[in-house]
């Protein structure tokens, strides 16, 4: 099922390899996290389908807004992350966490759960690679965000070099 997810992402940000790159190397990344924390394995299905989903509400944003900033992705993501899964017969309790995460992961201030803080570590894992961040901005992210060990041993060894 999250191949086929993962499918439906890929046909809705069509052609924009972009944005697909990013989605599928957060998915990894918190897939990775979720397994090496250990977490149970309905809260890692809930995190790789919300990975996979978590900037879906882009396009709208910057259709309706002329801004993909993360508090209209907020906005615009849950209600599309609630449609696209309705044909794959997820229970309620887990399609309302998998919004909630869509609709929060620019929020960084009331984490409530090890999903929602792996798919915090796994996005800012990829946004520093891609923003071609310096050292200090990884350090401080590193110190204000990352919590689990695995994250921040994955960050430490993606970013050994940068500043060095």
């Amino acid at each position: 099922m999250i191949a086929r997810i993962a499918e439906k992402m890929i046909e809705y940000d069509r052609a924009d390899t972009h944005r697909i790159n990013h989605f599928m190397k957060v998915y990894g990344y918190a897939s990775m996290i979720g397994k090496l924390e250990g977490i149970d394995e309905e809260t890692q299905e809930t995190l790789e389908i919300a990975s996979l989903l978590h900037d879906i509400g882009i396009k709208v944003s910057i259709e309706k807004y002329d801004s993909s900033a993360g508090h209209y992705q907020e906005i615009e993501g849950p209600a599309l992350a609630k449609e696209l899964l309705e044909e794959f017969s997820l229970k309620e309790e887990m399609v309302e966490r998998i919004c909630y995460l869509i609709g929060h992961h620019h929020t960084y201030s009331r984490i409530d759960g090890i999903d929602y803080q792996i798919l915090v570590e796994a996005d800012f894992l990829v946004n520093l690679d891609e923003d071609h961040c310096e050292r200090d901005a990884i350090d401080s992210v590193k110190k204000r965000i990352f919590k689990t060990e695995s994250g921040k041993k994955i960050l430490d060894m993606l970013f050994e070099n940068v500043g060095a």
